[in-house]
């Protein structure tokens, strides 16, 4: 919880994955969860699932027709609903362990069933960067 991004951006799991694409692409992350009605945590969609249902380029498909595409695929039928998460009280050690070791991108957080946040590889270089700071200072 301690580095943890708060702040996440989620979908619903009958949304369609054109929300997924603008939340990506605005927000410039890789990662979208997906929730119930009640904040519950139900499942994870990442940019890699979202490239893997778009028709490439090389079919000569239109960005409207993509775009019409996306719109009748549901955050449901693409989503990993086993993703791996953590709890807020996860030690940093193991979550940076299973990040690694899984080679995943993120960590959903939750309290419960309930998102309380996102860890990242970014939040992960965001604190290396504080200690090294703070080791350069130190010296």
């Amino acid at each position: 919880q301690d580095i943890m991004s708060k702040e996440v951006l989620s979908m619903r799991e009958d949304e369609s994955i054109a929300k997924a694409r603008t939340i990506m692409g605005v927000a410039r992350i890789r990662h979208v969860p997906v929730v119930d009605k009640e904040d519950g945590f139900v499942g994870l969609i990442t940019h890699r699932d979202i490239l893997a249902v778009t028709v490439s380029r090389l079919a000569g498909i239109s960005a409207e027709m993509q775009a019409d595409l996306d719109e009748g695929i549901k955050a449901r039928d693409i989503m990993n609903c086993d993703a791996c998460t953590v709890t807020p009280d996860t030690g940093l050690k193991d979550a940076a362990q299973t990040l690694l070791r899984h080679k995943y991108g993120c960590l959903p957080v939750l309290d419960g069933r309930r998102l309380v946040g996102m860890l990242t590889e970014a939040d992960f270089l965001r604190l290396t960067i504080h200690l090294l700071d703070a080791v350069d200072e130190a010296l």
